[in-house]
């Protein structure tokens, strides 16, 4: 298996929601925020090379969304789903899976583009199947109120009606190789992609642990729906990872690809960084 990782652009979010109780003289030191308290956001997804098999780990907010989307977002950089893919001398036609852990529209809004002449919304991967946790899509479909603005149906819709969608049960995989933690702490059925990688495993944290700044158990989002669970699920995957050796992938750090734990005094933290 070759993973590489795959930029997709920056953006900001309000500091204080990223770090919910947490105060923003402590979360202030590890992601300076701007005058408007926003901070700084990477998306960060995966590829995932197996054979014949080409899997790609959620795909950052796309482009086909209109200024005043963006300008809420301050969607900032050079790096690009395209540039990225083309580095390793790949396309969007060349993937074979997409891997959404979550339909949070900067997790899949570059699962869906305008065709050509801007007419129509079609799936930005045509050959690919579109691998969701159906408890997941089901809750995107019907949101509750607090999520319902992350849920954009010009993400998801299309998506079906393309054919392309796959849905997976909690214990389901779509890889014999590659296992799925779900967690329920951020939003309903998240995935967490567990790649074989270089003699150990490699966690994809998603929105569990959105950044190195995320990994004390307290610290977790003012976007999460359930922050009880959160705070469990994160201990959990930490104990594994730490126990096993395991690396972290983050999606969301701007200074940070990946690392390897530690047991401290604090709790567990970072105890190397890793490059992808």
């Amino acid at each position: 298996m070759e993973l590489y990782t795959i930029e997709t652009g920056n953006f900001k979010l309000d500091g204080g929601a990223m770090f919910g109780v947490v105060p923003k003289s402590i979360w202030n030191k590890l992601n300076p925020a701007d005058d408007n308290n926003m901070i700084s956001m990477a998306m960060r997804c995966l590829l995932v090379q197996d054979g014949n098999r080409l899997i790609l780990i959620d795909n950052g907010m796309g482009s086909k969304q209109d200024a005043k989307f963006f300008g809420y977002y301050y969607l900032y950089g050079d790096f690009s789903l395209d540039a990225s893919l083309a580095k390793y001398g790949f396309s969007r036609n060349d993937i074979t899976d997409m891997v959404l852990t979550h339909l949070h529209f900067d997790h899949c809004g570059g699962s869906i583009q305008y065709n050509a002449d801007r007419t129509k919304l079609e799936t930005a991967f045509p050959n690919a199947r579109y691998w969701v946790a159906e408890e997941h899509w089901n809750e995107a479909l019907n949101p509750n109120p607090r999520e319902k603005a992350s849920f954009l149906k010009e993400n998801i819709l299309p998506i079906q009606e393309s054919g392309q969608l796959q849905l997976l049960q909690a214990g389901q995989q779509f890889h014999k190789d590659i296992d799925l933690l779900f967690s329920v702490g951020h939003t309903q059925h998240m995935m967490l992609p567990v790649i074989p990688y270089k003699g150990t495993k490699l966690v994809y944290m998603a929105d569990l642990i959105p950044t190195q700044a995320h990994m004390p158990i307290s610290y977790v989002m003012g976007y999460d729906v359930r922050p009880l669970n959160a705070m469990k699920e994160k201990a959990d995957v930490l104990n594994m990872a730490l126990e096993n050796n395991w690396i972290l992938y983050f999606e969301h750090d701007p200074f940070n690809m990946a690392c390897t734990l530690q047991q401290t005094e604090k709790g567990i933290r970072v105890k190397d960084q890793v490059l992808i």
